[in-house]
């Protein structure tokens, strides 16, 4: 039977003292303006302690502590944050000791052997798509599959052979090279690749074999760096699909292996929250442990400078 139109009565209502009730925005925790001539740690602190600028001040305080307590940090990097400009500011992290290994997708490692070669990346696809240029750098093509066929070769990883090339052979940008860095340093970079992504894999010397085998050792690599990362962190920065993959299926193995995860932090910074990103990474690794995901939404050439600023 239908309704009829009838009031509700709410002569009844129960209200309560605005006073007693709980809430989440408090003026004790709002932004507070900065005065001429201050310090950024003055800036920063001004901050409100809501939302995401909050998740930030988590981030910052995540990283200082692993560093503080020596537990491990690990960055995995794709393609865009280089393209963005980021590298030097990731590269005085790492001098600095916020970098315990680095892991990258296949575009982000060549990106970063482009930088340290010719100090200059990212080709506009539009452009060259049309007369059949698009990746065919010869330099890029021919010294990244060498490298590859070569690591294979020696039973070595893929970012551990262009780690040492770019480390060894010192090209002109090597300073701004997150993989030269590296191997200044002693800090491992890893390389994981989806075959038929990346511009290399159109060369004529491209070989599945070796592609797959350095990349599945790489795999192995990253692994034994996640096995290290109880009380450390975890950041992926720029991959929507492949390293939150990777990540996922290393820390599965090393639940299987029953090492401890305890007080793992794991981050995701990108321009839009996505699924694998958030679910692989900043969900499911730590749901039901003692570990915590921060997802920050934003530019990387913001927030990653000011993570870097802040520490």
């Amino acid at each position: 039977m239908p309704f009829s139109y009838d009031e509700f009565d709410l002569s009844g209502v129960r209200t309560y003292p605005l006073a007693s009730r709980s809430s989440k925005a408090k003026t004790e925790d709002f932004a507070r303006p900065v005065a001429d001539g201050a310090t950024f740690k003055t800036w920063f602190e001004s901050l409100p302690r809501l939302l995401g600028a909050e998740d930030v001040r988590r981030v910052v305080s995540a990283l200082s502590s692993a560093r503080h307590r020596q537990a491990g940090i690990v960055w995995g990097i794709g393609a865009h944050v280089i393209k963005t400009g980021v590298s030097p500011v990731l590269v005085d992290l790492m001098e600095r000791g916020y970098v315990s290994a680095v892991a990258m997708n296949g575009a982000g490692i060549i990106h970063d052997f482009e930088i340290a070669m010719a100090g200059a990346t990212s080709e506009d696809v539009d452009e060259a798509l049309g007369p059949g240029r698009f990746g065919m750098a010869e330099e890029t093509g021919r010294i990244l599959n060498e490298l590859i066929q070569g690591a294979a070769d020696t039973k070595r990883g893929l970012g551990q052979a262009v780690s040492e090339y770019l480390g060894q052979q010192r090209p002109p940008f090597a300073n701004r090279s997150l993989a030269a860095t590296a191997h200044r340093l002693g800090i491992p970079v890893t390389v994981h690749v989806a075959i038929g992504t990346d511009i290399i894999h159109m060369h004529p010397l491209a070989s599945g074999s070796a592609i797959g085998d350095t990349t599945l050792r790489d795999f192995r690599y990253f692994t034994a760096s996640v096995a290290r990362l109880s009380g450390g962190v975890y950041l992926n920065c720029g991959s929507a699909v492949v390293l939150p993959e990777v990540f996922l299926k290393a820390v599965a193995i090393v639940r299987n292996q029953g090492i401890s995860l305890d007080h793992l932090t794991t981050v995701n910074i990108d321009f839009l929250r996505m699924y694998r990103p958030q679910t692989n990474v900043v969900s499911r690794p730590v749901a039901g442990t003692s570990g915590t995901g921060i997802s920050l939404v934003g530019h990387h050439e913001i927030l990653i400078p000011l993570i870097a600023a802040a520490l």
